[in-house]
């Protein structure tokens, strides 16, 4: 049987009008104004391309976002009204629920439930989610796929370059083909439920051993490659403690550290979008206890080696070990390192890593509001690599960077202070590369996964 929604040249070409018109309608204003010298108003422009990608949903939308949390990939206005797309993605009404419904559990599906909200509980770039509960009394959380995210997906990535383009008439330090190429691959994971469950199962190994980390089940009655519905996990948004007392919001901040660093360093496994729409806190006894982890969609595993890197490159600025440093570097795909790109790199790599070389309790970075933490070190960067680059970022680091920057403004968030110095240490403590190979091929086996990419 044919699939009506896989990736059709007619639904790309709706979407090429669609993305062309919507889009190319705000880049051609701020294209002329350049052209024509007249100095537009960004942040009013920033404001236009966010709600047209919006409206547009999908990958584009997703792009966008994924675009905004890397540093010095869009201007700043850019970024922040193209963050808000994250929390602030408008829903599709119940007509399209219900034939996408009809579409993947067939003409009956709401007699498979007891109760089914009409209303979203939440609205992302490629589908929404909606509270159900099971006959056995279970609540749910169905993530409804948008439709014909497929056609979208390669039509939007197509288009991405338009976007690049932009990027690039605006002198940036960073060549960004490696970054174009690792959007691609995991957006169009993203599409795939099936690998998602598979995700899910991962997590839940490899987090069982902790009570900090509440990792849901997959319901695969009601999963199918388009819809995927998991144990609904009751919880409060983070930032409702930001004025809690200091041990709860430090709670929280070690169970973020171990949702993120535990499967990196023993599994060479990463969240790749550690936002906060992405957690919740679960309460014991009146207190929190933890975090709820709700989406597994952008999951990056890393070869080994990657991971190996990652430790390296630590141990080489705690030491002042150069000769490590580079072989890090090296490790990670960069090429044609020279003495004063080492020095920029160092600049970006002493940020992510000052709190972890810092053996005292401390916030993640002192003084720094969480939207604008790393913008000064990569304005830094930027005006470094203007004269001495540009650098070609490899395509794993892209995913790796975005998610420490997430976790730290997370911890910013919350005011956290912890000794991150020692819990890092504790993490690598006896770190193993062969032992991270080890585990993580067997625990990519047991949750049908393919192996990390070479």
């Amino acid at each position: 049987m044919s699939d009506s929604e896989a990736n059709r040249f007619t639904a790309r070409a709706r979407r090429y009008a669609r993305v062309g018109t919507d889009v190319g309608g705000v880049a051609a204003r701020m294209a002329g104004a350049r052209l024509f010298g007249i100095d537009l108003d960004r942040g009013k422009n920033a404001a236009q391309l966010a709600a047209a990608l919006g409206g547009l949903k999908g990958p584009i939308m997703k792009v966008a976002q994924l675009l905004s949390t890397i540093p010095d990939a869009l201007p700043a206005e850019y970024a922040a009204e193209l963050t808000k797309l994250q929390s602030e993605a408008p829903p599709m009404g119940w007509a399209f629920v219900k034939r996408r419904m009809i579409a993947e559990l067939g003409a009956d599906w709401q007699s498979k439930f007891a109760e089914f909200e009409h209303k979203p509980a939440a609205a992302a770039s490629l589908g929404q989610v909606h509270k159900a509960r099971s006959h056995d009394g279970t609540w749910l959380a169905c993530k409804l796929q948008y439709a014909d995210m497929q056609s979208a997906v390669e039509a939007d990535l197509k288009q991405l370059n338009l976007l690049f383009a932009l990027h690039r008439r605006m002198e940036p330090a960073i060549d960004t083909s490696e970054i174009n190429k690792e959007i691609g691959a995991r957006i169009r994971e993203e599409l795939d439920y099936v690998r998602e469950a598979k995700n899910v199962a991962l997590y839940r190994e490899m987090l069982a051993d902790t009570d900090l980390i509440r990792v849901p089940r997959v319901w695969p009655q009601f999963s199918t490659s388009r819809l995927l519905t998991l144990d609904w996990l009751e919880g409060k948004r983070m930032l409702s403690y930001k004025d809690a007392p200091l041990e709860d919001r430090n709670r929280l901040a070690q169970a973020m550290f171990t949702a993120w660093w535990f499967p990196f360093s023993r599994f060479g496994v990463i969240h790749g979008d550690p936002h906060l729409g992405n957690y919740s806190v679960f309460e014991t006894d009146g207190v929190p206890g933890g975090i709820n982890l709700l989406d597994y969609g952008c999951i990056r595993i890393f070869p080994p080696r990657f991971v190996g890197g990652v430790v390296d490159l630590y141990h080489g600025l705690r030491d002042n070990d150069e000769a490590l440093v580079v072989k890090a570097y090296e490790t990670w795909g960069f090429r044609n390192l020279t003495r004063e790109l080492i020095d920029i790199l160092n600049i970006w790599a002493r940020f992510i890593y000052g709190p972890l070389l810092d053996d005292r309790v401390r916030s993640i970075a002192d003084g720094v509001k969480p939207g604008e933490y790393g913008r000064r070190e990569a304005f830094r960067v930027h005006q470094a690599l203007k004269e001495k680059g540009p650098v070609t970022v490899p395509r794993e680091f892209v995913f790796m960077d975005r998610a420490a920057i997430g976790l730290g403004g997370v911890f910013l968030h919350l005011g956290a202070e912890l000794n991150f110095y020692r819990l890092f240490n504790e993490a690598i403590e006896n770190f193993s590369l062969s032992q991270v190979a080890a585990r993580q091929a067997a625990a990519l086996d047991r949750a049908g996964l393919p192996g990390s990419e070479p």
